[in-house]
Parts: structure tokens; sequence; C-alpha cells
């Protein structure tokens, strides 16, 4: 796909952290897979697996972790 921000580049498929913030839980999740941008670097993280690290940030919150580092796991 085209990229949204620079408008010159096209995306392909890599891997990104992603960081994740609930009150007072941080969440930090590595090799996340992505679409990046070759010219900007921008990165589109696709809706199913950001619904999957939602729903993993809301119950690290609910259980009262404050911080947690983990790798990507695809269901």
């Amino acid at each position: 796909m085209k990229c949204v921000i620079c408008k010159r580049g096209k995306t392909r498929n890599g891997k990104t952290t992603v960081t994740l913030e609930r009150g007072e839980t941080t969440i930090v999740v590595k090799q996340v897979p992505a679409q990046i941008c070759q010219n900007c670097g921008e990165e589109y993280v696709a809706e199913r697996t950001t619904t999957k690290l939602l729903k993993l940030a809301d119950k690290a919150a609910r259980g009262g972790v404050q911080v947690d580092v983990r790798e990507y796991l695809a269901a």
C-alpha cells in the first residue's frame, strides 16, 4: 500500500515494537507484524493485531501489572 503519511513510499512486511499504556500500566510488545513504509518508516498494524494488543493491555491493567515487556505471539 502507499504510505498515507509521506505519500511517496510503499509499505512492506516487517516487525515493530508497540508500547501501550493503560492508567498505571505500560506494556511493550516486540516483534509485532506490521506494514512499514520504505520511505519514512511509518508503521501500520493490522486491525486484528491491534485488537489482540488492546485486549492484552486491558487484561494486564486489570491484573495490576505496572510494566510488562513481551514478544508478540500470533494466535
